[in-house]
């Protein structure tokens, strides 16, 4: 079991969300999240005042997947979210040490689905 947790610019949330559709992943948790990598911000005018705004929208995605859906998902949110610029996002993938359906107690791969 593998813990997919993508970060993606708030525009491509729709087309990753249909890429992982198209293989068969419907289960995740999405959340608003701010942040910077590379591209470090950008400056704005507000009433007269530069400011500068480092932390850019980002949407985080997470996804427990068993692990013949690894490569599959990971694929998806490439293909969703890739535009060749400076902030498309990252991706993580950890070990998954244990999962636990709350409903029915089920364990492990079975509590994933």
């Amino acid at each position: 079991m593998k813990m997919i947790v993508a970060y993606i610019k708030p525009e491509k949330l729709n087309s990753v969300k249909q890429e992982l559709y198209k293989r068969e992943i419907f289960k995740m948790s999405i959340t608003n999240a701010l942040g910077c990598g590379q591209q470090k911000g950008y400056h704005e005018s507000y009433r007269g005042a530069d400011e500068e705004v480092n932390l850019l929208k980002k949407i985080r995605i997470e996804i427990a997947v068993n692990h013949n859906f690894v490569q599959p998902t990971i694929d998806a949110i490439i293909e969703g979210a890739q535009t060749g610029s400076i902030g498309d996002g990252k991706i993580f993938v950890t070990n998954l040490e244990e999962c636990i359906r709350i409903r029915t107690g089920e364990v492990g791969v079975e509590a994933i689905g």
